[in-house]
């Protein structure tokens, strides 16, 4: 498949997003990331598919968002990557992160038949799965960083801090709760801990209670809870 030109690019981006995101999608460094990305996808295998690299955005609304989750960069193996963060639909295998993730909603979730790394349930409920990176080269993590990306995606933060009222933002690790100063925590619920990653997951992830608290808040907040347990049963 042809990469997408710059026209069709932008055009890829939701209508509804596209509007807070104006300045961004015509801005040069939003012009030189699409050349980089045409180079990288006609020489590379690059995932996620081209068609979904906004596909967090196409799953969610600005005014339908409950939560948002931040991770880094896609899964980089074959199959992997779904365009959600953390998300996992085509290998039938759950990433470790994945699998940490599972575990701190429920922790006997092994016994039940059927898990899916899909977690495109989670989007429809109005959770945005938003890396901060959105493409990645096979087998090469983080090498599709600092070419525009985070300037991007840091837009959408923002753009949702400032115009939304009582998000809850999760921030798991450094690289997301660096991003804490975009968020208006006076406005928004901010919950951070270390990352999902088994190589961190007992320095804070774990027993963190990330969703029962998002619920509180929500239902205190009157937005309806989420079902967090819908990948289980999918």
């Amino acid at each position: 498949m042809k990469f997408p030109s710059l026209k069709n690019f932008r055009e890829m981006v939701p209508h509804e997003w596209r509007e807070f995101l104006a300045e961004d999608l015509n801005s040069g460094y939003f012009k030189s990331l699409h050349g980089f990305l045409q180079e990288e996808y006609s020489s590379h295998n690059v995932y996620p598919a081209a068609e979904k690299i906004f596909r967090a955005l196409s799953m969610t609304t600005p005014g339908s968002l409950k939560a948002v989750i931040i991770g880094q960069d896609p899964y980089h193996g074959e199959g992997e990557a779904d365009g959600l963060a953390f998300s996992c639909s085509g290998t039938g295998k759950l990433p470790p992160s994945l699998r940490n993730i599972f575990t701190e909603i429920d922790p006997g979730f092994k016994s039940r038949p059927g898990i899916s790394g899909d977690l495109s349930c989670w989007a429809r409920q109005g959770v945005l799965l938003l890396n901060t990176i959105l493409t990645v080269r096979e087998d090469t993590p983080a090498l599709h960083k600092k070419r525009g990306w985070e300037t991007f995606t840091d837009s959408v933060i923002t753009k949702i801090s400032e115009t939304g009222n009582n998000i809850v933002f999760m921030l798991w690790g450094n690289h997301a709760a660096s991003k804490k100063d975009l968020i208006n925590g006076s406005k928004h619920l901010v919950l951070t801990s270390s990352h999902p990653s088994p190589f961190s997951v007992n320095r804070g992830f774990k027993g963190c209670g990330h969703f029962s608290k998002a619920n509180m808040f929500l239902e205190s907040k009157r937005k309806g809870v989420i079902n967090w347990e819908c990948p289980f049963t999918q």
